[in-house]
């Protein structure tokens, strides 16, 4: 069965709600067993990092975790992490719900400089859709001498071969020997629990969530923690920041990780980003005009809020406030002034939309504008020693 939540479908391809209702992440944490991120929490990687949280971080994006106090007790004690995240596009551009967690991703690399991992799930689209975009991942403006960025069929042993012989050949097969053992821990039985798999399934879907959970075990790549033994190799942790619908894949890896010798990742969870039209639903790859994608024009942009974004009624105050503000706009107190004016109708939805385009344009700009600098989509990525 599908992961379900009160007629909630909660799953790596599927986020839907009873009768296009909201998602309600309290029964979804339950659910599923993680942690909701506290106050706490946050101020602690303030006081850890010396820095102001991320503002996804402090307005409630990313609200829950799976052992995220441990990687901070390991940050306090001196010890090292590293950081894993990945993408698999579902189209031939990124909306800003898609940039979200690497936006969140390069915040912790900042603050805790720590090393990441960026797997580009190209394999998977296969399965599912065929569509791929690196550079816009790249111009989110990681650090190049922090971050090894690898696509699937340009790694694994069964893909590229002039990628197989250029990189180190123990990496591919730990690689491989990584994803073996997991497969080996799973039954089919355990696979159709967690994500939902029915007959009418092709079995490479089935065969790829031990392609997502290994690059959180150090050891699958030796060629870039290369100044490591391999008993640290095999105990540095790792966290995963990512979208709460990628959970099953990590609930399984969680599992697997201590009976095949290696230590659990860790998880911090963003909620849906939110589709133009309001909370109901989020950003869809399937509706454009649910979405701002990162090549959208001015033009595009003002076309799409006025014609499309939520307008009208009570609920619209809240909605407005949060996805212009709450997950965008960086500033506080002007956070607050549209909550007090919108509110008592002092603000009108026109001006609130004014200042929602302009907060996306100027988003939107910059990201194109750092775009525009990548040349090379993955060469200087792929070479990094960590």
């Amino acid at each position: 069965m599908a992961e379900d939540v009160d007629s909630q479908v909660v799953n790596p391809w599927e986020v839907t709600a009873k009768d296009g209702g909201k998602i309600d992440y309290d029964k979804l944490i339950e659910k599923f067993g993680c942690q909701r991120l506290s106050d706490d929490i946050v101020q602690r990687v303030e006081r850890l990092t010396g820095r102001p949280a991320h503002v996804f971080l402090r307005r409630g994006v990313f609200f829950a975790h799976r052992d995220f106090n441990e990687i901070l007790d390991l940050y306090e004690r001196g010890e090292k992490f590293y950081l894993y995240t990945g993408r698999g596009p579902s189209s031939e551009a990124l909306h800003l719900g898609h940039l979200v967690p690497f936006m969140f991703t390069k915040y912790l690399q900042d603050a805790f400089k720590v090393p990441l991992v960026i797997q580009l799930t190209d394999d998977e689209k296969c399965m599912w859709k065929n569509l791929a975009n690196a550079k816009d991942i790249i111009a989110c403006g990681f650090d190049i001498t922090r971050t090894f960025i690898f696509s699937d069929f340009n790694y694994l042993p069964m893909g590229n071969f002039h990628a197989y012989f250029l990189l180190a050949e123990n990496c591919v097969i730990a690689f491989y020997e990584n994803m073996v053992k997991v497969a080996n821990c799973v039954t089919f039985n355990k696979v159709v629990g967690i994500f939902g798999f029915t007959p009418e399934d092709h079995i490479g879907k089935i065969s790829f969530p031990p392609v997502q959970a290994v690059p959180s075990f150090p050891s699958s790549f030796p060629h870039i923690f290369s100044n490591k033994n391999i008993k640290v190799n095999n105990n540095l942790r790792c966290l995963i920041p990512c979208a709460i619908d990628q959970d099953p894949y990590f609930r399984m890896t969680r599992d697997v990780a201590p009976r095949i010798g290696y230590q659990k990742p860790s998880l911090i969870e963003s909620s849906f980003f939110p589709a133009l039209q309001g909370e109901n639903g989020k950003m869809s790859a399937s509706d454009p005009n649910s979405a701002i994608y990162v090549t959208d024009s001015l033009k595009d942009i003002k076309n799409k809020v006025n014609r499309y974004a939520f307008s009208g009624g009570q609920d619209s105050i809240e909605n407005h406030r949060k996805f212009v503000t709450s997950v965008f706009l960086d500033d506080d107190p002007e956070l607050e002034h549209i909550k007090e004016e919108y509110g008592s109708g002092r603000m009108l939805t026109g001006q609130v939309k004014a200042r929602l385009i302009e907060v996306l344009s100027e988003l939107v700009e910059r990201h194109r504008k750092a775009r525009a600098l990548v040349t090379d989509e993955l060469d200087e990525y792929e070479s990094v020693n960590l």
